[in-house]
């Protein structure tokens, strides 16, 4: 079910997401094809692997994970989005999704249609260049992930993914120090290729050492610095 309550101009998370590419001129165009306020419940899932690939989607509140199936039939996470994140975009060279995503909490987002997307990009250069650079940040950090789990032990792994969520919440204006995971110990566990109870070790270690302050899925960071210090070796 979608409403069409907010426009991207109105819209909070414009100056993170597609429509920050283009001019408040151009806002119309874009709105005419964005499908709004799709709203999906803990639990349900936007899409399929294996489903006709259709339309990307902006994550508009809450949180989606992704996974694939192994052979064997377990799920294994591939990615986390948040507001103003846009996932759907593995599907656009198989024309089919390769992943499927479900909402970690009540989430809404929007679809864009992505035929009418491209033909819309094609007008505006601008917005093409954005979408791209989307692509190419999405390309960099499955690189990323790839050399953590071959590389990094596994309190580093936890810490990067702490780093990368602080860095995504002061992306969007919130607090990079205090903030709440939406997704489990087992799918953060699953997504960084440890056991769950090696995570939740991590995190009560982290937490006697003062690193973290940690209370359920509650996260306080009391100096980023210092956690990124960890993290990274440097002074």
């Amino acid at each position: 079910m979608f409403k069409r309550e907010v426009s991207c101009e109105k819209c909070s998370l414009r100056p993170i997401c597609l429509a920050s590419a283009i001019s408040p001129e151009q806002l119309d165009e874009i709105d005419r094809i964005v499908r709004r306020g799709r709203s999906i419940k803990r639990g349900e899932t936007l899409f399929h692997a294996s489903s006709p690939f259709e339309s990307v989607y902006a994550v508009r509140s809450g949180a989606i994970k992704t996974y694939s199936l192994a052979p064997d039939g377990e799920e294994l996470v591939t990615g986390f989005y948040l507001p103003g994140e846009i996932l759907g975009l593995e599907g656009i060279s198989q024309e089919e999704h390769t992943s499927t995503a479900v909402a970690l909490e009540t989430s809404t987002v929007c679809e864009i249609p992505f035929k009418r997307f491209g033909e819309l990009a094609v007008k505006i250069p601008s917005l093409q260049q954005h979408f791209f650079s989307i692509m190419s940040e999405e390309i960099y950090k499955d690189r990323t992930l790839h050399r953590l789990l071959s590389k990094r032990s596994a309190d580093e792994r936890v810490i990067a993914l702490l780093l990368s969520l602080s860095a995504r919440n002061r992306r969007r204006g919130l607090s990079g120090n205090e903030f709440r995971l939406p997704m489990s110990r087992y799918d953060i566990g699953n997504y960084l290729g440890l056991a769950v109870e090696t995570v939740s070790r991590i995190f009560t270690r982290l937490n006697k050492s003062e690193l973290l302050e940690v209370s359920g899925r509650e996260i306080k960071i009391p100096c980023l610095a210092t956690l990124r210090q960890s993290y990274t070796g440097e002074n």
